[in-house]
Order: structure tokens, then C-alpha cells, then sequence
């Protein structure tokens, strides 16, 4: 009982927080309110914490992708983790292009964060992709270098495609760009041979093993058939269906993985003009953006591989990742 006689009145401690959190008063205003130094009202909003006179709470859609961001990177040992709430249509149907919209936003702030005028990144093509690009501040200018991971697509809308993706993307940081401008799957080997031959192709390749970030979605392969490329018809139905029996997991950058993340031995694979996949795992930051609980095997493969540094998804996605490792 004697020690409460030196402490600070119940009421003091109240006010101050009362004047500092609801009212916003600095500091200094509240010390002079209540005729105390700034120190001794730093120690009488701690104690409010402490007691809990105040509390602060935080709304449960945040709160629970907070919590598994924490669980992604613990889990998997990534850099990073954003996870977005995804967005409703209905009281209860998720509407998947708007949540596939807020995660693109946050890929663009996160990348806007991060770039340096050091850094070369490396861009795939895709729908996220464009609008995570729509997103960008045009007013952060960091000259830095952007490049295609692989050619062409052809069967592809040109808007989505990586060769008018990464020009537009330099553009808005006012940077440089290099592009494959050939198609990505070809009838040989050879030919893909051929083209590592010319100067252009041996430019964009050489930037290959100097990249520091890498942007790209990823296609689901596994339990269903839900990635691009099919629905694209970029690949006929008997290759697809090959895929499928080699146990193709998912794709990134026109290359095809296992249950593992492990690029999978297939005829495509010799035939493909993009990154290889031991070149791409040695880029520093290799994000992904993606949205859709029905990529959540795709991407734990991914994750399993080492495929992935930082993750940005919607909080659908993530809690079907988290429950199902």
C-alpha cells in the first residue's frame, strides 16, 4: 500500500491517454496539460497499455493475414510474406479478379519499395503482371534495368505479353529495358540453339546471370488443369495431357514443375527460350504474385523448391497453404 503514494494517480494516467490517443495531442501539449515533463507522460501511456486502461484492436480479416504472413515465412523461410484479404462479391462468394487486383497493388508497392537504380529485374508475362504494372507510381523515376525471363507468346493477348509488359514497366521507373523478341516455344532444339547464337538473344541472357529481382505469377497444374497456358491453347492437348503424366505441378516462366519444384525432364524444356531454372534460383529476390485457393498445391511445390523468396497472395490462398502443409 505505501508504494502506491509514489505512484502516478489511476486518473493522471487515463487523461494522458485519453488526450494523446483519441485526441491526437503530441507529447509535449499533453505534458503541459497536465503540468508533467514529456518523459513522465511517455511512462503514464505505457503504464495505460501496461494496465490496460487502453487496448487497441484490430479488425480479424487483418489481424488473421498478419498471422499467416508470420506463419508463411516461419514455415518456409521466406523473406517475405504479404498477404492481402481477398475481396467478396457476394456476402459469400469471393470475386476473383478484384482480390487478383488488390493482390497485383500490393506487388507493385512492394516492388516500389524495394528497387534500387542497382537493380536489374526480371519480368514474365501474365495477367497479374498487368495489373500490378497499371499500379506503379509513375512518379518514382530509379533507372533501373528490366528484362523479359523468356519469349514471346503469340496466342496471348498483347497487352499480357512480356514484350509489352517489361517495355511499359521501364518506362514507369524510367528505366532500361531488354527483350527476347522471338517466341518462346519452338519446333526444336536446334532452332532454340540458333537463336542463343544471335547478339541480341546473347545480351538478354548475359543479363540473365546479373539479375537482383524477378517478378512473375505462377500457373496451377495440380489437382487441375488451371494454369494460361492451356486455356491460351499456347500448348496442344496431347502435350498438356503429357505434362500431366510427367506430374507437372505448375508453371513459371514457360517452365514446368514437379511435386517438389523441381523443373520437370520433359521434350518442352529443350525447346523453350526463357531463363533456365538454375539461373533463376540464384536471383537474390524472386517474387511471386498470385491469387486463387486453387493454386495452393502449385505454389506449396514452388515453396518446397526454393522457387520463391518473397509471396504475395491473397489471405484465400495462404490459408489453404498453411492448413494443407
Amino acid at each position: 500500500m505505501k508504494g502506491e503514494v509514489y505512484n502516478q494517480s489511476k486518473w493522471v494516467v487515463m487523461k494522458a491517454a485519453y488526450f494523446y490517443y483519441v485526441h491526437d495531442k503530441p507529447l509535449k501539449e499533453v505534458a503541459d496539460i497536465l503540468n508533467v515533463s514529456k518523459s513522465t507522460v511517455s511512462r503514464l501511456i505505457k503504464r495505460a497499455k501496461k494496465e490496460r486502461i487502453v487496448e487497441f484492436v484490430m479488425p480479424s480479416p487483418y489481424k488473421q493475414c498478419l498471422e499467416l504472413e508470420h506463419e508463411l515465412v516461419e514455415q518456409f523461410e521466406l523473406k517475405e510474406a504479404i498477404v492481402v484479404p481477398f475481396v467478396y462479391k457476394t456476402e459469400d462468394i469471393i470475386d476473383a479478379e478484384k482480390s487478383k487486383m488488390s493482390v497485383a497493388l500490393e506487388g507493385a508497392r512492394y516492388i516500389q519499395r524495394i528497387i534500387t537504380s542497382n537493380d536489374i529485374l526480371g519480368i514474365a508475362w501474365g495477367g497479374t503482371m498487368y495489373y500490378l504494372i497499371n499500379y506503379l507510381n509513375p512518379c518514382q523515376k530509379t533507372d533501373s534495368t528490366f528484362v523479359t525471363l523468356h519469349g514471346s507468346l503469340s496466342c496471348c493477348d498483347y497487352e499480357l505479353d512480356v514484350n509489352t509488359l517489361v517495355p511499359r514497366m521501364s518506362m514507369a521507373f524510367g528505366g532500361r529495358h531488354y527483350s527476347l523478341s522471338y517466341e518462346g516455344l519452338l519446333s526444336s532444339e536446334e532452332k532454340i540453339n540458333l537463336l542463343k547464337s544471335k547478339k541480341d538473344v546473347k545480351q538478354v541472357f548475359s543479363l540473365f546471370h546479373k539479375l537482383t529481382i524477378s517478378v512473375s505469377g505462377i500457373g496451377s497444374f495440380y489437382p487441375k488443369l488451371d494454369s494460361p497456358l492451356s486455356r491460351l491453347q499456347y500448348l496442344q492437348a496431347d502435350e498438356l495431357a503429357f505434362l500431366q503424366g510427367k506430374g507437372v505441378y505448375g508453371d513459371i516462366m514457360l517452365r514446368f514443375f514437379d511435386e517438389n519444384g523441381k523443373e520437370c525432364d520433359t521434350n518442352l524444356k529443350g525447346r523453350t527460350l526463357a531463363i533456365d531454372m538454375d539461373t533463376y534460383k540464384k536471383i537474390p529476390c524472386k517474387i511471386i504474385v498470385a491469387s486463387g485457393v486453387q493454386k495452393a498445391k502449385t505454389l506449396q511445390a514452388a515453396l518446397k523448391g526454393k522457387l520463391v523468396d518473397v509471396l504475395i497472395i491473397d489471405s484465400a490462398l495462404a490459408q489453404a497453404i498453411v492448413i494443407q502443409n
